[in-house]
């Protein structure tokens, strides 16, 4: 199981007892449209929509303003108490569909120091296509998304599957929330599914991939129509 930085399972806390959990962030589309961007702010909720975490975005402001959405960051994630549970560590890599190396690569944490998996990003001409790894670097699962990720006026569905790509296991959705909404914030909701019985570890680098397709293919508002 994962502890927490206080010594408690933080799976069995949480984690080990759902199989679904909502992700939120937030931002004034104004920031962005006045050339302040501001750092990322999530909230992780529960089936009941209980909050049961907040996370937090950091880098500098370079990063922010020159590379995003490319950008490094680190997400800490902390319960309710404020303590830190899990760590997500992304390093600035390339994104294109032209340039097949030194591709997306996140690195989750939990507790923060001991490395409990990765999501790698794998080239592909067609799809958004991921690989989700664990501490070992051992291939667990693929994350493969659509060919368009504009979702315009509906949700889109990140699917994971089992490495033969034969079964589907759980998804990351993005979760279409009005026009209104869309426009005048940068506010994203998405529903991570995962079986209940999946290792917490590959659980807690699950919410990892959800942070990385946000800044990849849904920061800006727009994106999301």
């Amino acid at each position: 199981p994962v502890q927490s930085g206080r010594g408690r399972y933080w799976g069995e806390g949480f984690l080990n007892y759902y199989c679904f959990v909502l992700l939120i962030t937030n931002i004034l589309l104004y920031l962005v449209i006045l050339g302040t961007e501001t750092c990322s702010k999530y909230e992780i909720k529960n089936h009941l929509g209980q909050r049961v975490y907040f996370a937090v975005e950091e880098n500098g402001c370079f990063d922010r303003n020159f590379c995003s959405p490319l950008r490094s960051f680190t997400i800490r994630i902390s319960d309710n108490s404020g303590h830190e549970v899990i760590t997500v560590n992304r390093p600035l890599r390339c994104n294109s569909c032209w340039f097949p190396c030194y591709l997306q690569e996140l690195e989750v944490q939990s507790p923060p120091g001991t490395t409990v998996g990765y999501v790698i990003q794998k080239w592909d001409p067609l799809l958004p296509k991921f690989m989700i790894q664990n501490e070992s670097k051992e291939d667990i699962l693929k994350i493969i998304g659509p060919y368009a990720t504009c979702g315009c006026f509906s949700d889109v569905d990140f699917e994971v599957k089992s490495l033969d790509e034969m079964s589907t296991v759980g998804k990351i959705s993005k979760y279409w929330s009005g026009f209104v909404n869309n426009i005048f914030t940068n506010t994203a909701n998405f529903g991570i599914q995962f079986p209940i019985d999946l290792d917490v570890k590959i659980k807690a680098v699950m919410i990892g991939a959800c942070f990385l397709l946000d800044l990849m293919f849904f920061e800006n508002s727009l994106d999301g129509l």
